[in-house]
């Protein structure tokens, strides 16, 4: 205990739905000397607040609900987005958050971590705030939540992409205190991965090799590494074929066959440049020595290289 604070009585207010006690105390000053003072403190228990989340959808649950104290202080609705909560009462703060978070969300969940714990309103309120985590999934869910009858509960449940809720913290949607806590350490410590980035791809297979020259069959091939890039397309990508880039050039340049100088200056030239500008070369089709040496390229720049469209990560 603190030698500089003397609690001389202790004054019971309200005992109502919380207690609202006086305290007159004896501080002692920076200075040495003491002085009588009188504070009020408002004891409602501590309690435990969670955030749940979903990594692989990007998304948490919330809850709105009515606050009276917001309504009569500028909040014209009164309605709260806020992040699960409620008070310990007799039970540890895992045991009060599993529970709570089965009442409000419907969500059971069994690993929660704790994140941290802070005193919410200092100068005023004794509660002591016990912060949490945990994943949820669908398989967890035991019911619609809500909160219960008997305490006059009437609780929304929200499930919410993790960014919209960020940028409810920016608009003013979100004013809760331990909600905008709870996101941002969320934020802070990567619990919601950012979305999956869209990836350069290189396109490589077999244009002229195996085809005798023949144009039907080299365009058979050409459509081949188009219709693979398509694919990469509609799953988010951003595909490229070389000669998408080789073959306009080689027209311009005036070439004349795949024999002539120009096609030995420009075709694989131009995927070999290619490379240094792809974020990875997924392989199609049958043998090719050019298609070989983009992936050798690829491999000696560290860069992933696919063999089937499936295996190329999908954007969500």
């Amino acid at each position: 205990m603190n030698p500089n604070v003397t609690i001389k009585s202790v004054q019971l207010l309200s005992d109502n739905w919380y207690k609202l006690n006086k305290y007159t105390l004896e501080y002692r000053r920076s200075d040495g000397t003491m002085e009588e003072q009188q504070r009020e403190a408002y004891d409602r228990g501590n309690g435990a607040a969670i955030l749940l989340y979903n990594r692989r959808r990007r998304s948490v649950i919330l809850t709105r609900q009515f606050r009276l104290p917001t309504y009569i202080n500028g909040n014209s609705s009164g309605m709260m987005i806020e992040a699960c909560a409620g008070l310990l009462d007799e039970d540890s703060p895992e045991d009060c958050i599993r529970r709570e978070a089965e009442e409000e969300t419907g969500y059971r969940v069994s690993d929660v971590a704790k994140v941290g714990e802070a005193y919410m309103s200092p100068g005023s309120v004794t509660e002591l705030l016990h912060f949490f985590a945990a994943e949820y999934a669908d398989d967890m869910k035991t019911g619609t939540g809500g909160g219960l009858e008997d305490e006059q509960e009437n609780i929304e449940v929200l499930e919410l992409p993790f960014d919209r809720a960020l940028a409810m913290i920016e608009s003013g949607e979100i004013r809760d205190a331990k909600t905008i806590m709870l996101l941002q350490h969320a934020k802070l410590h990567g619990l919601v991965p950012p979305p999956p980035a869209p990836l350069h791809i290189f396109v490589v297979g077999p244009y002229r090799s195996g085809t005798g020259d023949d144009p039907g069959r080299i365009a058979a091939n050409l459509r081949a590494m188009n219709e693979a890039a398509l694919q990469l397309y509609r799953m988010g990508h951003l595909p490229v074929v070389g000669e998408w880039y080789s073959l306009p050039l080689l027209e311009t340049a005036g070439s004349t066959g795949p024999d002539d100088p120009l096609f030995e200056e420009l075709f694989h030239p131009t995927g070999m440049r290619l490379i240094g500008h792809c974020d990875a070369v997924l392989r199609i089709g049958g043998p090719s020595a050019g298609a070989d040496k983009m992936v050798r390229l690829a491999e000696e720049a560290s860069k992933p290289v696919y063999y089937r469209v499936e295996d190329v990560p999908g954007l969500a």
